[in-house]
């Protein structure tokens, strides 16, 4: 039986030993997708204990606890009031998680920042908790002492058109600030007509942009606004959620219409679709202008269980994967934005694996006179995906439909920093899947695999996306 989680973890080759130690490995961290926020990185937030940073808003831990049989008001009941019997409870099921990547991430983190390696059950919760607690009080140990010793070089945020973006100025004009931190503009809020906070979200959006929005052609001009800001911030990414692809357009007038029917809470699912095609047509074009990468994350199905919605709100661990990928509308899209020369360079993330084949097919037919390598990427393997078998998959995926050597790699999607070691997961995974290939004389040049793996692991991210660091 081989050690538990040993240096060689997940490679199983001797090639692929070779290409995570000797290339993968060194490649510091360009996270451009996730959920931290701003202001811990600018007021260099602390934690006073384990829980707290670890469990606090950890919606993948949440649902583990929850499948072991706890109470809710023992697990999110308990963050601010008993973050202990947080931990401990999260020690009771963590045993039973066998096959569940937390239950490799949960290990990774206690052994990479906390240097702990004994396991976490029951008997031994209150030994470690207190040892994360002491470890935490130790000065590398805040949110950008977490993300300095992680080899993070680049954070992208995600962040709303009428965000402020203060804690990014607060950051740029920081010179004792190490990591870059930019926003990524995600309009979400103004493309869901059919919420019953869009006419609210309109008025906000409205002052902040001093556009008056009255129509489809004023919100544009707002959203271009702060499209124009965004990037004298340094963006270079949008990122766009979806329940599904959608492609059904409209003419002006009707969009005035449906804009106004939105206003008063009165449109149709249909009416919806076309407003947010064409809403989502206008920012791809405009991205192309100003050289973006456009990210689109479909195929959740949001807030399942209404009880729990209620009573938590949103993104606390009741979402689930749909079937309602539609990719052939997704051709439908990248055509309309080809046609007329303006297809940004994009990233797109369907949350069910089965359309992964085909969007990496879909993809490939929108190459032709592309201005760089691996213009349109199936994203990474994220939220029900980023598992040992789901990155596996992907990675095959993308090696049948396209050359896998162009792939951007891997991102958190998360609000915590300790989920830089997501990267090393993918890492190892990666190279075992590469020299796996080399080990079965499926590859005949080794030195070419190990280009590939400090490429996805790093250098394909900073040009895809332009970035300066």
């Amino acid at each position: 039986m081989k050690p538990f989680m040993n240096e060689d973890f997940l490679l199983k080759t001797d090639a692929a030993k070779t290409l995570y130690h000797k290339h993968a490995k060194q490649m510091p961290i360009v996270d451009y997708h996730c959920h931290v926020n701003p202001a811990d990185i600018a007021l260099d937030k602390r934690y006073t204990n384990i829980s707290d940073l670890w469990l606090g808003g950890d919606h993948y831990k949440w649902r583990l606890i929850r499948a072991g049989g706890i109470p809710e008001g023992d697990i999110t009941g308990a963050r601010e009031s008993d973050p202990f019997l947080l931990f401990k409870n999260f020690a009771e099921v963590l045993p039973k998680a066998a096959g569940n990547p937390v239950y490799h991430w949960t290990y990774l983190e206690l052994k990479r920042y906390f240097g702990i390696e004994k396991q976490l059950t029951p008997d031994t919760a209150e030994e470690i908790y207190d040892a994360c607690n002491k470890k935490l009080a130790e000065p590398g140990m805040s949110a950008r002492g977490l993300i300095d010793q992680s080899n993070v070089r680049l954070v992208c945020t995600t962040d709303d058109p009428a965000d402020s973006l203060e804690y990014h100025i607060q950051i740029a004009d920081d010179p004792t600030c190490k990591v870059k931190v930019l926003p990524a503009f995600r309009p979400d809020k103004a493309m869901n007509i059919e919420s019953d906070g869009f006419a609210g979200y309109i008025a906000k959006l409205s002052e902040i942009s001093i556009v008056k929005i009255t129509g489809f052609d004023s919100l544009c001009k707002a959203l271009d606004k702060r499209v124009g800001f965004f990037h004298e911030m340094g963006c270079r990414a949008s990122d766009h959620a979806l329940a599904g692809c959608i492609y059904a357009t409209a003419e002006p007038a009707e969009l005035d219409a449906i804009f106004e029917r939105g206003m008063n809470g009165a449109v149709t699912m249909r009416e919806a679709e076309k407003f947010r095609t064409e809403l989502l047509l206008y920012l791809g074009r405009r991205y192309h202008e100003l050289g973006w990468v456009m990210q689109i994350h479909f195929g959740c199905m949001r807030d399942n269980s209404s009880r729990m919605f209620a009573k938590l709100g949103p993104d606390t661990g009741f979402d689930a994967m749909n079937g309602q990928g539609n990719p052939q509308n997704l051709s439908y899209f990248l055509n309309a934005l080809e046609h007329t020369g303006q297809l940004p360079r994009m990233v797109l993330y369907s949350l069910n694996p089965a359309d992964s084949e085909i969007i990496a097919g879909i993809a490939s037919c929108f190459m032709a006179d592309a201005e760089c390598p691996g213009k349109i990427q199936l994203g990474a393997a994220w939220w029900f995906n980023d598992t040992k078998s789901g990155m596996e998959k992907h990675l095959l995926d993308y090696a049948n439909s396209t050359l896998l050597g162009n792939f951007v790699g891997m991102l958190t999607d998360s609000r915590s920093f300790l989920s830089y070691t997501r990267h090393e997961y993918f890492r190892r995974i990666l190279c075992n899947f590469l020299g796996r290939m080399a080990e079965d004389g499926e590859y005949a040049d080794f030195d070419t695999l190990g280009c590939i793996a400090r490429d996805i692991s790093y250098n394909n991210t900073v040009r895809f996306f332009g970035f300066d660091v």
